[in-house]
């Protein structure tokens, strides 16, 4: 199987290939990494399609959704991304996949299985769908307000209280004042999905932080460490996703 990484950070375009590489044996990698929309837009247009598309949501140049709305693709595309605010419920919608950095083993596995059962008219059936649902006039309500429980009460929570949700067998939701709450959604992409991405940033796989909490930021070998006012608990943030958090901070 040929597989296409279009990536523009050589650290992740590197450990997709390991990874890649370990958990399939019969994966062909094309030589060239392309790292831009500009680039890939025409490799495309000049090459083969490959089996399977890894691409990367935010190149050097814009997004990458511009290749595939410019090139008429027959590939499968499995998206990459260190930041949820790109189209995720979109994705779950039309069955287009995402990988959230840093990809972890089990998810990229499982990717790999679906795509290996999916058609490649039903693939061209998804993404047309994908596209037009992208191309429409977005207007999107963020949630403003939580009902958590604390005990045997539920309790109303404005997403301004908001310091922080965590991931711990249950979701829970952190309040500046300190309170500690159990969350009503099952997931964190459930959440991400749903909160303004200007507001809050997923930190890793356990934690969505609100940029109103984060009081500094020190830079470790692995990336950020992420403390937070009135919080004991400092969040990691990896070296994948240093930059897109610096943005988001600014």
């Amino acid at each position: 199987m040929k597989v296409l990484i279009i990536e523009d950070e050589t650290l992740a375009a590197n450990s997709l290939i390991r990874l890649l590489k370990g958990v399939q044996a019969d994966i062909e990698i094309e030589s060239e990494i392309l790292t831009s929309v500009s680039n890939a837009t025409k490799w495309l247009a000049s090459h083969p399609h490959p089996d399977l598309i890894f691409s990367d949501i935010q190149l050097s140049d814009g997004l990458s959704f511009s290749i595939f709305e410019n090139i008429i693709c027959g590939s499968p595309i499995i998206f990459t991304t260190a930041y949820d605010e790109y189209a995720i419920r979109a994705f779950k919608l039309n069955s287009i996949d995402y990988l959230l950095k840093p990809i972890d083993e089990r998810d990229l596995r499982l990717a790999l299985q679906k795509y290996s059962k999916l058609s490649t008219v039903s693939w061209s059936e998804q993404f047309k769908s994908f596209i037009e649902y992208r191309q429409q006039p977005e207007v999107k309500k963020y949630k403003t307000r939580f009902l958590a429980q604390q005990g045997q009460a539920l309790i109303p929570v404005n997403v301004e209280q908001v310091s922080y949700f965590q991931k711990d067998q249950l979701i829970y939701l952190h309040t500046f004042d300190g309170n500690k709450l159990i969350d009503e959604h099952e997931t964190l992409d459930e959440l991400e999905s749903l909160i303004n991405p200007a507001l809050f940033f997923r930190a890793n796989r356990q934690f969505l932080i609100q940029k109103n909490a984060v009081n500094k930021i020190k830079t470790t070998h692995k990336g950020l460490l992420v403390e937070l006012k009135g919080a004991i608990q400092q969040i990691e943030v990896s070296r994948e996703k240093a930059t897109a958090f610096k943005n988001w901070m600014l």
